[in-house]
């Protein structure tokens, strides 16, 4: 018997390889199908946008300059004005429209497309003022002052403030480089800061909201919203000694990405918050931004079993993904 389950083996074994390396010659041919898909797509895209930004680039240079000459010898002032004034007014912009649902519940067909379904359903109000107090205080005391001293090491790296606006494509690539960076920083930051050790006296904050809403993105302890919030984001253009242009855009968008994770609503044709909206629920997965050291670190196999995963992609339609794929009747009861 055990003679046979011994020349089993080698069969069984290379049936294994054979499948393994067949598998991964089906993956390589899709995914190299699809790069080259994306590859096409991109070229096409960017050409466009190219054609376009060349055709208003004389425009928006003539603005620029004309900026410039407004705030010549204070460029400081324009400095903070395009890195924390505008991201900031964005952010209370965007996140006035969420806290009137959040308050209201109107409109309510927004509701649909709740996320964690019966919480915050209104919000409480005296939690929501601590929360605001909070973020205004992290924006203005802690926020506003690492801006300002940005702006001398910028200046020392290259003029953030230059007279030549960058070019649509070195934007681009600018974009890229800060997006990954954000991920690594965020990614073990976040990761540290879940460690006992500074959990309770730090973390613990944050993670008050299991259900959170846009404006808790900045609801933090000081230690994290310098440690998490801002180095990760900070640091892609001091490494790159970026333009005025390219912070404001960056920070911007920032701002509004992190609003979007915490918001509560997977809203349609916007970026789904699943991932970041399961890492309050559960505490112990999906640390990250991207998810790519999630998936590197094992540390989303918990959200990959849920239903809440298969939710995690754009919504395209207006029907909510909750009704279209919704939780097992066990996990609703």
């Amino acid at each position: 018997m055990t003679g046979d389950v011994g020349s089993m083996l080698p069969t069984e074994k290379s049936k294994q390889e054979g499948h393994i390396w067949g598998s991964m010659r089906r993956t390589a041919f899709i995914l190299g199908s699809g790069l080259l898909l994306l590859v096409a797509f991109w070229n096409s895209v960017t050409w466009h946008l190219q054609r376009f930004w060349g055709a208003s680039g004389y425009f928006w240079q003539a603005q620029w300059e004309r900026l410039l000459s407004t705030f010549e010898g204070k460029e400081w002032i324009l400095f903070i004005i395009g890195a924390a004034q505008v991201p900031g007014l964005l952010f209370w912009a965007f996140n006035g429209l969420l806290l009137v649902v959040d308050i209201t519940g109107k409109p309510s067909f927004i509701s649909r497309y709740r996320i964690q379904v019966g919480k915050n359903e209104p919000v409480d109000p005296v939690k929501l003022r601590q929360a605001i107090h909070t973020v205004l205080f992290n924006q203005y005391m802690i926020s506003l002052p690492m801006v300002v001293f940005l702006y001398p090491f910028l200046k020392w790296l290259g003029d953030p403030c230059r007279q030549e606006l960058p070019t649509f494509h070195w934007f681009l690539l600018e974009l890229a480089i800060f997006t990954l960076m954000e991920e690594v920083l965020f990614y073990y930051s976040h990761r540290l800061l879940h460690h006992p050790t500074f959990y309770k006296k730090i973390h613990k904050k944050h993670h008050e909201w299991t259900a959170p809403i846009g404006v808790i993105s900045l609801y933090a302890h000081p230690i994290e919203h310098v440690a998490s919030n801002m180095l990760p984001v900070i640091v892609g253009p001091l490494v790159m000694g970026s333009h005025l242009s390219s912070i404001t855009m960056w920070f911007s968008l920032a701002l509004i990405i992190t609003t979007i994770s915490h918001c509560g609503y997977h809203l349609p044709f916007l970026p789904s918050p699943e991932f970041h909206d399961y890492h309050h629920l559960k505490f112990n997965q999906c640390y990250g931004v991207l998810g790519v050291l999630d998936h590197l670190h094992g540390t989303d196999t918990m959200f990959k079993q849920t239903k809440a995963y298969e939710r995690h992609i754009l919504l395209l339609g207006l029907t909510p993904l909750s009704e279209s794929i919704p939780d097992s009747p066990k996990k609703r009861e």
